[in-house]
C-alpha cells in the first residue's frame, strides 16, 4: 500500500506529451527571438548599452537614465535572458514529470537549459572585450547550438523510443551530412561577414580586418553550393520515393532563396538596419530547415515490448 500512494505522488501532476512539445517548440521560438532582439542591440548600436557585466554600471546591476534608450536596449536584451532561461527550465520539470519517463529526452533539455548560461556568459565577454568581432561571431554561434538542442528536442519527444533506421539510401543519407556541414559553415562565414561590416555594436568597437567584398563573395559562393546540394537532396529523394524527405527539403530550397534574395538586397543597399535583421532571423530558419531534412532521413522504431518473465519452476514437493 505504501509503495502505491508513493507512485500516486510521483504523477499527481503528469505532463502529458502535448504540452511536453508544445513547452519545447516555446523554446525554440524564445531562443529564436534573442537572437533577433541581440541582432537589434548591435543593430542600434547599443552593444555597450551596459559597458559592463554582469553588472549594468560598475554600481547598478539595472540601467540608468543616464545611459540612455542605448542602455535601456542592451538591459531589455539581458532581462529577455531570463525569460528564455525560465522556459528551458519549464522543459525539463516537464521532462520529469511526463509520463511515462522517456529516455534520451532529459540530456537534451538539461543541455538547452545550460547552453543559456553559457551563451549569456559570452555574451558578456564580448562586452568585456568591447564587443571584440570573433567574440560577437561566438556569441551568435552559441545560440544557434542551443538552438539546435531545443529543436532535437522537439523532434525526439514526437518520436518513439525504438532504435533508429534510415528512411532512404546510405549515400543520400552521407549527402544530407554534407549538406548540414556546408550549412553550418555558411553560418560561421556570415559571422566573418558580419565582423567585417559597419554594424559593430558601437561607433568604436573594432572590425575583425578581414576586406568586406572579398569575405562577403566567399559567403555568397558558400550560398551557392548550399543551395545546389538542397536541390540535388530534393530530386535524389523523389528519385527513391522519400516524400517526406523531399518535402523537408523543399522547404529548405525556399527559405534558402529566401534567405539569399534578402541577402543580396541588404549588399547592394549597403546593409540597411532593418533587412540585416531579417537576415538574422533568417539564419535561424535555415539552420532548423537544415536540421528538418536531416530528420527526414532517419526515423525511430516503436520500442520493443518486454520480453515476459519465466515462469519459476516450482520445486517437488513443495506443496505437500
Amino acid at each position: 500500500m505504501r509503495r502505491i500512494r508513493s507512485v500516486k505522488r510521483s504523477v499527481r501532476f503528469p505532463v502529458s506529451s502535448t504540452l511536453l512539445r508544445r513547452l519545447a517548440l516555446a523554446s525554440i521560438i524564445a531562443n529564436v527571438a534573442i537572437v533577433v532582439t541581440g541582432g537589434a542591440v548591435r543593430l542600434t548600436a547599443s552593444g555597450l548599452g551596459c559597458p559592463t557585466w554582469p553588472r549594468c554600471t560598475d554600481d547598478s546591476y539595472t540601467t540608468t537614465a543616464e545611459m540612455g534608450v542605448h542602455g535601456v536596449i542592451e538591459f531589455g536584451n539581458r532581462l529577455l535572458t531570463f525569460a528564455v532561461g525560465i522556459i528551458a527550465l519549464a522543459v525539463v520539470l516537464a521532462v520529469l514529470a511526463h509520463r511515462p519517463r522517456r529516455r534520451g529526452l532529459l540530456p537534451l533539455a538539461v543541455g538547452v537549459l545550460f547552453g543559456i548560461p553559457a551563451q549569456a556568459v559570452i555574451g558578456g565577454i564580448t562586452v568585456l572585450t568591447n564587443l571584440n568581432p570573433w567574440v560577437v561571431g561566438l556569441h551568435f554561434l552559441a545560440s544557434m547550438a542551443v538552438i539546435a538542442a531545443a529543436y532535437a528536442l522537439w523532434r525526439r519527444i514526437k518520436e518513439p523510443d525504438g532504435p533508429v533506421t534510415p528512411t532512404v539510401p546510405a549515400p543520400l543519407r552521407t549527402l544530407a551530412w554534407i549538406t548540414t556541414a556546408v550549412s553550418a559553415s555558411v553560418l560561421v562565414v556570415g559571422t566573418w561577414v558580419t565582423g567585417s561590416g559597419p554594424h559593430a555594436g558601437d561607433h568604436g568597437a573594432a572590425r575583425n580586418g578581414l576586406d568586406p567584398t572579398a569575405i562577403s563573395q566567399v559567403h555568397a559562393d558558400g550560398v551557392f553550393l548550399l543551395i545546389g546540394l538542397s536541390v540535388a537532396l530534393y530530386f535524389a529523394f523523389r528519385a527513391v520515393g522519400a516524400a517526406r524527405a523531399a518535402r523537408a527539403a523543399a522547404v529548405l530550397i525556399a527559405v534558402e532563396l529566401g534567405q539569399g534574395v534578402i541577402g543580396f538586397v541588404q549588399y547592394f543597399t549597403h546593409l540597411p538596419a532593418v533587412l540585416v535583421g531579417a537576415h538574422m532571423l533568417g539564419s535561424c530558419l535555415v539552420l532548423l530547415a537544415t536540421l528538418g531534412v536531416l530528420f527526414a532521413t532517419r526515423e525511430r522504431l516503436p520500442a520493443a515490448p518486454p520480453a515476459p518473465a519465466e515462469p519459476v519452476a516450482e520445486p517437488v514437493g513443495a506443496g505437500a
